[in-house]
């Protein structure tokens, strides 16, 4: 029986997995064009699964393909470019002791056999003989790995010199590198004074522009194929468009909320999903540790960070703006209409979580600690009592009307301290990102399998606040759903405080007025 896999490259004959022949079928146009490129994407993206599957597909076209790792090189292979051949040529060749190298000629895999540590060997070559006799692409995973090291830019630069002398000399038909980092912008130590330069031996790379996230009817293929094997009845299309909306795609978060269901036996449904959500969002994985590292490594791309998701800024997407550029690549975010954007809802609530633990000795952190067992009523969520103790806590705490501009900065982060406490270990929360901004954010909160809509808001008079309830009417049809709740900041002096209920059509608003 298959199973869902989040460890390792997928294997279709033993797991669960969504059809990739779109980056297959892409990557295997570059190869036949004789192109070097790279397949660079985020943490558990599917890049090995990619290369494997490609390897396949070319194999079937009779190219030979020879896959090396860097991936547990130990420094010595690193002391030296000959070293570091040596080690990578050793790679190549470890198949023809058990399985061979499919459509290798036996003049090449001698070649590959014959090259010894003891003999000065010239590589250059070497690999020029092998592809005289054979189509060969040459595939390097976890490039990663070889970052910090000087070497790696030597081997870079064989492979640049053979790609470009190719008319005269034989060569790979391909190369193919994979990693999170674009090898064009590898931080690598050059020099003894340990200065950083960005390292550009691989600019005859051709764009690799594929996209590599799983979309919502290639998921629900997959669980198809998983609801006939166990003879179970539900939605696929359903709760694949389901997943899609919390993850976006992103393969690794896709296949463990899948795993999540599968193993603790929960329902394949919207309950279901929800409550994999939440379980995925408190357990420690590496993706997340990953994010984590970045996160301290890089102290600006927090700050931009917080700034889109507290403050509502709209932050201009500048490829050449260094922690912009990291994220990127790392897939934490996305370029949405010239602006950044998170990659998904559960990288936005994890960031939320995250940003918010610092917040644990604050005065709000703790009354929505104390106030917890206040809201949950019958198996749902009291959120106008919710949004009326903060209303309270708010004024006691931060005094609005002397402090304008801090309101407006901080208000939204103070409102999701208070909720994290209340609804943590049980529902989560996120903020749709097409209505925030600076004036308005809409948060979402999934809470035992109901939907809360709520809307934070600066005040700007009567008119303003009008239309505001008007835009969250709307939005409440959209979510289909009857009532919401709408969070004013106030500045005016002689405002009067607490929760009032407003209609708006057949909706119903509560409004608490802070």
């Amino acid at each position: 029986m298959k199973r869902f896999n989040t460890t390792g490259k997928c294997i279709a004959s033993q797991h669960y997995m969504v059809r990739i022949d779109r980056q297959v079928d892409a990557a295997a146009r570059l190869v036949e064009e004789g192109m070097y490129f790279c397949i660079n994407r985020g943490r558990q993206y599917g890049k090995t699964t990619t290369l494997a599957f490609l390897k396949q597909h070319l194999e079937a076209k009779g190219y030979a393909v020879l896959s090396i790792s860097f991936e547990g090189l130990p420094d010595s292979a690193f002391e030296s470019l000959e070293s570091l051949l040596h080690a990578s040529v050793e790679r190549m060749a470890f198949p023809l002791k058990w399985k061979g190298i499919k459509n290798l000629s036996e003049p090449s895999a001698r070649l590959l056999r014959e090259a010894q540590p003891v003999e000065v060997i010239d590589y250059k070559l070497l690999f020029a003989s092998m592809c005289a006799n054979d189509r060969i692409a040459l595939f390097i995973d976890e490039v990663d790995q070889a970052g910090n090291y000087p070497q790696f830019v030597k081997f870079l630069g064989l492979l640049r010199e053979m790609y470009l002398t190719r008319d005269e000399i034989p060569s790979f038909q391909s190369v193919v590198l994979a990693g999170v980092y674009d090898v064009k912008n590898l931080k690598l130590k050059m020099r003894p004074e340990e200065q950083h330069q960005y390292n550009s031996p691989w600019n005859i790379a051709a764009p690799f522009d594929a996209e590599m996230s799983l979309q919502t009817d290639g998921i629900a293929e997959m669980l198809a194929e998983y609801k006939a094997d166990h003879s179970m009845q539900f939605d696929e299309q359903a709760v694949a468009q389901l997943i899609f909306d919390y993850t976006s795609g992103y393969p690794f978060l896709v296949s463990r909320l899948c795993q999540i269901i599968d193993e603790s036996q929960l329902t394949w449904d919207k309950g279901g999903v929800l409550k994999a959500v939440n379980n995925l969002l408190k357990e420690r994985n590496t993706l997340f540790d990953d994010i984590d590292k970045k996160l301290n490594q890089f102290p600006n791309l927090a700050q931009t960070l917080q700034a889109i998701l507290y403050g509502g800024q709209r932050i201009a997407f500048n490829y050449y703006d260094q922690d912009v550029n990291l994220a990127s690549m790392f897939n934490i975010i996305v370029e949405d209409k010239g602006a950044i954007a998170i990659k998904c809802r559960i990288f936005e609530t994890w960031l939320y979580n995250y940003f918010t633990a610092s917040e644990k000795a604050s005065p709000i952190y703790a009354n929505g600690e104390n106030d917890k067992n206040r809201f949950v009523h019958e198996g749902y969520l009291d959120m106008r009592h919710l949004i009326e103790r903060f209303a309270i806590h708010f004024n006691e705490i931060y005094r609005p009307e002397k402090d304008e501009r801090f309101v407006e900065e901080q208000g939204r982060k103070i409102f999701l301290t208070y909720l994290r406490p209340i609804i943590n270990g049980v529902g989560n929360y996120y903020c749709e990102a097409r209505t925030r901004d600076l004036t308005r954010t809409d948060v979402i909160v999934d809470y035992l399998g109901r939907q809360y809509i709520i809307e934070l808001k600066i005040w700007r008079g009567e008119r303003y606040n009008g239309q505001g309830k008007q835009q969250l009417a709307d939005y409440l049809e959209l979510y289909h759903q009857n009532e919401g709740y709408l969070v004013s900041f106030c500045f005016n002096k002689g405002k009067q405080t607490g929760v009032r209920e407003v209609s708006v059509g057949d909706k119903k608003i509560y409004e608490a007025i802070i």
